[in-house]
Formats: structure tokens, sequence, C-alpha cells
């Protein structure tokens, strides 16, 4: 099962949504600009919120399983930090991997990539620091080594490449300047903000930009909006144009949401739910570390009592097997909020398949193997959450009901 937890998105990348991006190629960018050119805006990929409310962690004793959930967490975080042209190289594609290392004495982090350069390295490496504090070892215990590999893709995922336009490189100062608005999605932290449109004129020789958002139709909406716009208003213009007009679309996700927003457009409501699930999945990673954890605590003491007959271990005995009914529970709980996130992601996609069948065939696919392995894994689960109380002192666990003999 922790193979399948790693890979925690069916087949895309969220923030590939949103995103209007000219192609350009050498040849292209040495020919002056059309006028359709120059009025093709780009650099408005969508913003996940959940960078605003880091996740934070309380992990169970160091394993495999749970440094790979704990690290699968700050894939918001991490990506976000790849969204700046200063954190990438030329290429389209940059790959980090990130290698944990944790001793009886402490947790390190490296950080390398392809196509990284030393500010996006800085800039990962930070995150990982502050977020994933995977707990050390017991004393004299061999490390643990543990890798977890990111990867971004600029025809796909969030990501801001300057010199297209003066209209694509104010939208792309917009972009990188969202994570310092924060403020402004302070009553997002469970829910997914809606989309909002602004129109944008820049008019050469003035600083800063005019900004008319459209009615949102919801309160929330508006009330985000009359904050954004404060936020636009220090975003500095360099219009060359005597005036220039255009739509600017905030797309919002939020990895961290509860569920998929209804008010999203469906297409985009799959990308946020697969959000969700890579979040759900580390979720599942980190309560199956915490079941071995537990599994071999308690292991431990049986053998000691089996050894010694030792009557004075019966209590801690029980102790332990009630903390391993308990993490068997969890894995349970995991898997059940990642299944229901699953089945609905593929209740959108059959959705969508009927407007587009060719586009969203494999889509479709990709979500039924991903809904049939999270449906094995909870069986698998299930089983070993109904017959761990056998394996326990004769006492009761709550609901947990012991297996018949």
């Amino acid at each position: 099962m922790l193979r399948r937890l790693v890979v925690a998105s069916v087949v895309f990348t969220a923030a590939c949504a949103g995103q209007q991006k000219p192609a350009e190629n050498a040849d292209t960018a040495a020919k002056p600009q059309t006028t359709e050119e120059r009025v093709r805006i780009g650099n408005q990929p969508a913003f996940d919120v959940a960078t605003c409310f880091p996740r934070e962690l309380t992990l169970p004793p160091s394993n495999q399983a749970v440094v790979v959930g704990a690290m699968l967490t700050t894939r918001p975080e991490v990506m976000e930090c790849l969204v700046a042209p200063t954190s990438r190289g030329a290429a389209e594609k940059t790959v980090v991997t990130v290698k944990t290392t944790v001793t009886d004495a402490s947790a390190t982090h490296a950080v390398t990539g392809e196509n990284l350069t030393p500010e996006g390295q800085q800039c990962i490496q930070a995150v990982v620091d502050k977020l994933v504090k995977p707990q050390p070892l017991a004393k004299g215990a061999q490390p643990l080594e543990s890798t977890s590999t990111f990867e971004h893709d600029t025809t796909s995922s969030s990501s801001v490449k300057f010199g297209i336009n003066e209209g694509s490189d104010y939208s792309g100062a917009i972009r990188l300047a969202q994570p310092g608005w924060c403020d402004c999605y302070a009553n997002a932290k469970d829910s997914t903000p809606p989309v909002l449109t602004a129109r944008v004129t820049l008019v050469k020789g003035q600083p800063l930009s005019e900004v008319v958002f459209e009615p949102s139709g919801s309160t929330e909406g508006d009330q985000l909006a009359a904050c954004l716009k404060t936020k636009l208003a220090a975003v500095p213009a360099k219009a060359t144009s005597d005036k220039l007009t255009y739509p600017h679309r905030f797309v919002h996700f939020n990895s961290g949401g509860s569920e998929a927003s209804s008010t999203l457009p469906p297409n985009l409501r799959f990308f946020q739910l697969e959000l969700i699930r890579n979040q759900r999945a580390a979720d599942a990673a980190i309560a199956v570390g915490d079941r071995v954890n537990t599994a071999l605590s308690y292991d431990g003491v049986v053998k000691k009592y089996n050894a010694t007959k030792n009557t004075g271990l019966v209590q801690e005995m029980t102790s332990k097997c009630k903390a391993y009914v308990e993490a068997a529970q969890g894995v349970v709980k995991a898997l059940e909020a990642q299944q229901s996130v699953d089945q609905a992601s593929l209740t959108l996609v059959q959705e969508l398949k009927a407007t587009d069948a060719e586009g969203w065939a494999p889509v479709e696919t990709a979500s039924k193997a991903a809904l049939d392995a999270t449906k094995e894994d909870l069986t698998k689960a299930s089983s070993e959450a109904q017959s761990a109380p056998g394996l326990c002192p004769k006492v009761s666990y709550g609901d947990a009901k012991p297996k018949k003999k």
C-alpha cells in the first residue's frame, strides 16, 4: 500500500487549470510581436490557498510510511516555491528530490534537483525543514533514509514566465505577490474561494493599474474581491502601451479543503479533488506508519512476557494493544476518507466524459484504477482492524469487537 500512497495524484497536476501560455520558440521570440501577441495574456495560474495555512503535524515515531506521508503534506508549499521563474532553470521540467535521514539524534533533509536553481533549492529547503520534523529514532537504532520526489512542469504546473508581453508580465507580478495576501484568504482555511475575474487597465506613465472586479455572485466572493483590489493597488505597473485593458482571472484551489466547492466549474472541481486526494493519501501513509509502530511495540512486550511470564507486564500489554487497535482503526478511517474523494472524483470525471469522451476517457480509466486500489487497501485494513482486538488481553475497546474463536 505504501507504494500506492507515494503517488498521490491520479494523472494531473492541479495547478494547470487557469493557465494560458502563448507558444514561443527562439525564432518567434526574435520577431516583432503582432497585435494579437501583444494582447494574449498569460501568467494567470491557480493559487492554492492551503499555502496560507501550512499543516502542523504531530508525527508518530519515525518509519518509512510516516516520513513519506509527512513529506507528501508539503506538496502545496513545495510547488509554490517553483512558481517563480527564478526558482527554475531554462528547461520546462524541474525534478526535486528530498532525501530525509533520521538517526537516534536528529532528522535532516537534503534538497537537490534537476533544473532547480539555488533560490528554488533554498525555498524548498526552508519548507521541509519547517514543516516536516520526524522524531529521532530509538537509541542505537539504524539510521532511516527516505526519498521523496516532486515534479514541476511549466506546461501543466503553476508557473510564471516573464518577457511575454506587458499584460502577462503584470499578471505574473500579481501571481507572485499572492502568497503575501493570505489575510484576504483568512476565511478560506477549510473551503475553496470562488473564481474571480477583474478588468485590469494599464496606462502608460501611471505607476499603478486600474482594477474593476466583476460581481462574483456571492457575499464571500465580493468580500474577497474587495480585499484583493486593495492588494493590487500596491503592485507596480510598467506600461509601455498607451492603454491596455484585459481580464485577469483569479483561480483558487485549496488542498486543505474538506471537499470540492460546488461553485467551481466541473473541470476545476476535478483538479481540486486531486489536491484533496493528495492530502488524504498523506494522512493514510502516516496512519499506516502509526499502525506499524504500535504493532511492533505490542509484539515486543508480548515476546518479553512469553519469555519471562512476568504478570507485571499484563498492564503494559493491555495498554500497547489498545494503542494498536486504535491505530488499526485510524488506518481504516484515513482510507475511508481517501475512498470518498476517489469516488467523488470518478463520478465527476464520468460527468465530464459525457461532454468530451475522447479527452476524459483516459482520466476515467486512471480514476477507476485509483479507486479500485484504495478499495483494496481499505478491505485489507478493515480486516486487520476487525481482528486486532482478538490479539489483546480480554478487555473491551469501545466499539471494536473481539475476533470470534
